[in-house]
């Protein structure tokens, strides 16, 4: 089989998340078990660093893996869903796996994994570890798939666990209040192992710490350790940050948005954490991982500029928790006018997101091209009854087309409501220079 072929084989054979959602959703840990120990347990043999939340958890991982790969570690990073190509979910030093490593992978084992019948992330947890054990990484930043204590990922020991914030998302599965998800993230927590928590409430804080006591893992609140003095804009950018730190000076956050401000906090306090655990991070590796993060870890779709004149703009933000900080950040922009190209996908909980959009942008609702994506005209139907002004799209390419050509120069297009729209913007971007 060619890359093309193989990936069409895992796709048929082991039902993507991104494409069906929840059936596609094995829980418990027996088919990660077996595979770990077929493929004898490779990720003992690299320390590693383990992230969860509801939002943010991407950003986190790609930072902690820019500084560490910026300190001289050879860092593999794991992280899921990809937008382009399924090879950006395993990475070395910011280099995806190569496609004759994943051929190979497929060919080799396949007679022993078709029996089990995983799931497609069981069975691509299994590569990525291996992949890291065959290329003896220093570490590797793994980041949980869905909620945490069953999650597939949840087998290893790490040194640190970091758990950014909690908001309602994949409810069906995790729980419908916030002390039932947070329980389910908290399942990342060790015996022992330091844990940072970036964010919590009256409701889950109380949650992270029965675990953490329990287990007498130490515990550390980073909302409660600001170590950020001041944030404000990058004079040389409009999306990047420049953060004034109490204890590594002046820092520039490539990664715009307005939610990144936390999850910088978070990502500071992780970093501090490892540093008295026997890491070697050098400040100026902090200062080339914080401003370099997308070149080095190959980082797409937060908060990403992707065009001038008009202003073209896109977040992968796709919940409640999301949308809040996406609609803070658009209400803090100079604008014309407002168009909103958006997608939802059909488990989230869309009537509450539409209730924070804002009421004066004209929306080209469209859909994803992904089986669990919410039909446009079912979309279109929600938004009016919340007063939201739009027609319905088939795709995000002529949603998009359709936005630009509606557009003037001092316009704002923000195209997004879920991963799956920014992948497809992503891949039909040169679009953006055709009109």
């Amino acid at each position: 089989m060619d890359y093309q072929e193989t990936l069409t084989y895992l796709y048929n054979s082991a039902p993507l998340y991104q494409q069906v959602g929840n059936q596609a959703y094995k829980e418990g840990l027996s088919n990660t078990v077996t595979l770990d120990n077929y493929l004898y347990h490779p990720h003992t043999s690299y320390p590693t660093i383990h992230v969860a939340g509801t939002n943010g958890k991407g950003s986190c991982s790609h930072t902690l893996a820019a500084v560490l790969q910026e300190a001289g570690y050879k860092t593999g990073l794991y992280t899921s869903p990809h937008l382009l190509d399924f090879r950006e979910r395993i990475r070395i030093n910011g280099k995806p796996v190569s496609e004759e490593y994943v051929i190979e992978f497929v060919e080799k084992h396949r007679d022993f994994f078709e029996p089990l019948h995983p799931s497609f992330f069981e069975l691509t947890t299994a590569l990525a570890f291996r992949y890291f054990a065959d290329k003896q990484v220093d570490v590797a930043v793994i980041e949980v798939g869905l909620g945490g204590r069953l999650d597939c990922t949840n087998i290893i020991d790490p040194d640190l666990c970091v758990i950014t914030n909690i908001s309602p998302d994949h409810t069906q599965l995790l729980g419908e209040t916030p002390d039932k998800i947070a329980w389910e993230k908290a399942g990342i927590i060790k015996p022992y192992t330091p844990v940072v928590i970036g964010e919590s409430t009256i409701e889950t804080k109380p949650v992270f710490l029965a675990k953490a006591n329990k287990v007498c893992a130490p515990i550390l609140f980073a909302e409660e350790h600001p170590l950020i003095l001041r944030t404000f804009p990058a004079e040389h950018t409009e999306e990047g940050w420049i953060y004034e730190t109490s204890v590594y000076g002046r820092l520039y956050g490539e990664l715009g948005g307005t939610y990144q401000q936390k999850n910088s906090n978070t990502v500071l306090n992780a970093l501090q954490v490892l540093q008295k655990s026997g890491y070697h991070i050098p400040v100026e590796a902090i200062r080339r991982g914080f401003s370099q993060v997308c070149e080095l870890t190959g980082l797409m779709g937060r908060w990403q500029k992707l065009k001038t004149h008009p202003t073209v703009l896109c977040d992968t933000g796709h919940n409640l928790g999301g949308f809040t900080y996406i609609v803070e950040q658009l209400q803090r922009r100079s604008y014309r006018k407002l168009h909103m190209v958006l997608g939802m996908a059909e488990d989230k909980d869309v009537t509450k997101i539409m209730k924070l959009l804002p009421g004066e942008a004209t929306y080209y609702f469209t859909r994803a091209s992904v089986q669990r994506a919410l039909p446009a005209d079912q979309l279109l139907s929600m938004a009016r009854k919340t007063g939201l002004q739009g027609k319905s799209y088939p795709d995000v390419p002529t949603a998009l087309e359709e936005a630009l050509r509606n557009s003037l120069p001092e316009d704002l297009i923000f195209v997004g409501g879920s991963t799956f729209v920014v992948a497809d913007l992503l891949a039909h971007r040169d679009i953006l220079n055709q009109l």
